[in-house]
């Protein structure tokens, strides 16, 4: 038998992902890139996402980011999902900007992981970082490596 690449691993376990993910559609994110351990997501910060202040609703830079965690952490063809996620907030993110998440796993181990997500706004400065501890789950996996 076979074995698949890791990079093959990675573009089928996002096949699978995106076909199941309502999120990213409903919200109007672009699953960019995904490679083994590796995830870039972006997305236009549009009215309906601003806050009182008139800047993009914290809620919604966290959506991103937790979205390029998760392709990052699913492209190894196991189910993963989120044990512990934090974000810091350093710039607002405006209306009518692309903001881009890229994530990059630092460890994966038999059933955990440590992903860092920095998310940019349109001119590349760095308005948030994220830190994901994921956790892999029973079921069936998205590819066989």
């Amino acid at each position: 038998m076979t074995r698949r690449s890791p990079e093959e691993v990675a573009k089928l376990s996002t096949e699978a992902m995106l076909a199941e993910d309502k999120t990213v559609a409903l919200n109007g994110i672009e699953v960019v890139e995904v490679r083994p351990g590796s995830a870039v997501a972006a997305m236009i910060v549009l009215e309906r996402m601003a806050n009182g202040h008139g800047i993009c609703h914290g809620g919604f830079i966290f959506l991103l980011a937790d979205t390029a965690f998760a392709y990052a952490c699913n492209s190894h063809g196991r189910r993963a999902v989120a044990q512990h996620a934090s974000v810091t907030f350093l710039a607002p993110g405006r209306l009518g900007e692309r903001l881009t998440a890229a994530a990059v796993e630092h460890h994966r181990g038999e059933r955990s992981g440590l992903t860092d997500v920095t998310v940019r706004n349109g001119e590349g400065e760095i308005i948030a970082e994220f830190r994901g501890h994921s956790r892999t789950i029973g079921g069936t996996p998205w590819v066989t490596p």
